[in-house]
């Protein structure tokens, strides 16, 4: 009896599912339209201009002349997939100035496509001679300088040109040309034209050098290339070098006073493990560079070259600066206000002379201001009992030997040097992450104070190679 009961119970309960289910699937049914495409499938801009529409990335790139205005563009065309609607229609004027977002709707799903205006382009990005003396590119005067060794025939080299996309540059590529005097490369692009003056400097013996990873100066990053064109620009006799080229001889450093070294990584270095593994060349060329040091090289360290005056046995206990961090450039902060650090009781220090200052505030030097982009990449020494192992500043510079020149707002020092002692070389570091060469995606060169970055550079260069 009681097996047949269960039987029956179970009989029930299957009958109760099977009414019940279709009914919590007819209650659960969505309402939304998902069956839609939302392609963004024709943009044309002011009657002539159409989109290069790119699926994959879902950007939309247009392509307009060398100058031109895009702040008010009209869309002239729009299409996308059928069913679908634009967030701009045909007939809106549009700001273009900047990336613009088109949103394509069909029911209840989107995709975003991202508007870009692309110029007209006409420049050379980089120039070589016979594939191994690079030359310093002016973009601003459209000028190139390049050193070549006293005993290099300049009637007859041969230039390695890269260009801008699908740009064309007499002479070509590849021909061989008389350097004797300078010489005009043109560059044209559709709309776009520019005229670049090549001059070839024969030297043999550097004043100054700018000291690199990269086998060349057109492998820097970004921000260490910005750093180096400025030094071949402005500082006479001055040419980069690898590490690589230290280490095996090739160049006569026989008349150089002065090396400088900027090293960037971006996201920062924390730690001499990271160094090593980030600058492997420097460390293999330590032998030689430590040679130069002992026999009187001065030099500049910048950021996270800081780290090299421990390698070199400049500082007393060895240690690097303690309290180190940074930003990648895409990801940097735009700066709010101006940036600055400080420099009282030194402002009379000979780096610190001719910058633009801040009226009433000699005892701060300001290296950007509002706008600029900045990774803040600092190499800084903290002083405190708290950590770090330097309770104050005269603790910092008896365990050192270090000299301090500048601080950070919390008293850490970002700025010390390392006087010359016996044979050897003095060295400035400045490790303060307001000192900054290059900012992603801003044109600085409206920036009231980011020219004091090369004023304080130069200052210091100078201030070396006077010892």
């Amino acid at each position: 009896m009681k097996s047949m009961i269960n039987k029956i119970s179970l009989l029930l309960l299957g009958f109760t599912i099977l009414f019940v289910l279709p009914g919590c699937s007819d209650d659960n049914k969505s309402d939304l339209q998902l069956d839609g495409d939302t392609w963004l499938t024709v943009l044309e801009l002011d009657d002539n201009y159409q989109g290069i529409i790119d699926r994959t990335t879902k950007t939309v790139t247009v392509a307009v002349p060398e100058i031109y205005q895009t702040d008010a563009m009209k869309v002239t065309a729009i299409e996308a997939s059928e069913g679908a609607v634009t967030s701009i229609q045909p007939g809106d004027m549009v700001n273009f100035s900047f990336p613009q977002v088109i949103k394509v709707s069909n029911g209840d799903v989107f995709l975003d496509f991202t508007v870009q205006i692309k110029h007209d382009e006409a420049k050379i990005i980089s120039f070589k001679l016979n594939d191994t003396y690079a030359g310093v590119i002016d973009q601003t005067n459209h000028t190139i300088t390049v050193r070549v060794p006293g005993t290099v025939d300049v009637r007859n080299l041969v230039p390695v040109i890269t260009t801008s996309e699908d740009a064309l540059v007499t002479p070509a590529s590849g021909q061989a040309v008389d350097f004797t005097d300078p010489v005009d490369f043109k560059v044209t692009y559709n709309t776009a034209s520019a005229v670049y003056k090549v001059t070839v400097i024969p030297t043999d013996a550097p004043s100054a050098i700018y000291v690199g990873l990269a086998a060349s100066m057109d492998q820097l990053n970004a921000e260490e290339k910005e750093a180096a064109t400025w030094m071949l620009n402005n500082i006479a006799n001055s040419q980069y070098i690898s590490f690589e080229d230290v280490q095996a001889g090739r160049i006569d450093l026989s008349e150089c006073k002065l090396m400088w070294w900027h090293l960037h990584i971006d996201g920062g270095i924390d730690t001499m493990d990271k160094f090593d593994k980030a600058a492997p060349q420097a460390v293999n060329a330590l032998v030689r560079m430590k040679e130069l040091y002992n026999d009187g090289m001065n030099l500049l360290l910048t950021r996270y070259a800081t780290y090299y005056a421990a390698k070199l046995g400049a500082t007393k206990d060895g240690n690097n600066p303690n309290n180190c961090w940074g930003q990648s450039e895409e990801s940097g902060e735009i700066a709010g206000g101006p940036w600055n650090f400080f420099i009282a009781g030194h402002e009379s220090h000979p780096i610190y002379q001719n910058l633009i200052m801040n009226s009433g505030e000699n005892d701060k030097v300001y290296t950007c201001d509002a706008g600029y982009r900045i990774t803040n990449s600092t190499a800084q020494w903290h002083i405190g009992s708290d950590w770090g192992g330097y309770d104050n500043n005269d603790v910092w510079r008896e365990k050192t030997g270090g000299v301090d020149l500048g601080y950070g707002g919390d008293g850490a020092i970002v700025v010390w040097e390392y006087l010359p002692e016996e044979t050897k070389g003095g060295i400035v570091c400045i490790g303060s992450g307001c000192y900054d060469w290059y900012a992603f995606g801003v044109d600085a060169s409206g920036d009231k104070y980011h020219g004091n970055v090369g004023r304080m550079t130069e200052n210091a260069i100078n201030y070396l190679m006077s010892k």
